[in-house]
């Protein structure tokens, strides 16, 4: 994730295997290792996989953050605005009472879920001008 946050694509494409490959050893993941894995595929342009990361998130909790940040950027990186909008919505309306709940992985990516948070608004409000 350091690298393609450096947009060091190159190695990207050259770790993003070993990643994945390191993932999937793994007995069993639980949300914060899917939301990992999802990262990892958006990273590696594969936003299919990211989604499906998010849908098996949802499937052991339904209103975990994780699942709506996956959901917002590969639908974002497939041109699905809609999907992208209601994401970001998603987001919004569960954020304070799963925030609530004080799971360890919101503290672990708690820039990450303030960065998503702010999109998520901006988003909100450019949803709502109205167009001329």
């Amino acid at each position: 994730m350091t690298l393609a946050q450096a947009g060091k694509d190159d190695s990207v494409q050259f770790f993003l295997p070993m990643a994945l490959g390191s993932y999937a050893q793994l007995p069993s993941l639980d949300a914060d290792a899917r939301y990992h894995v999802g990262l990892l595929e958006l990273a590696g342009g594969d936003a299919n996989a990211a989604i499906a990361e998010a849908d098996t998130i949802r499937l052991s909790t339904p209103t975990h953050l994780f699942t709506y940040v996956l959901r917002a950027h590969a639908y974002q990186a497939l041109g699905k605005k809609a999907q992208e909008q209601q994401a970001y919505a998603d987001f919004l309306t569960h954020e304070q009472a799963e925030l609530a709940r004080k799971r360890p992985e919101y503290d672990e990516h708690r820039n990450s879920l303030t960065s998503f948070h702010g999109e998520a608004v901006r988003q909100a409000q450019t949803s709502r001008k109205p167009t001329s």
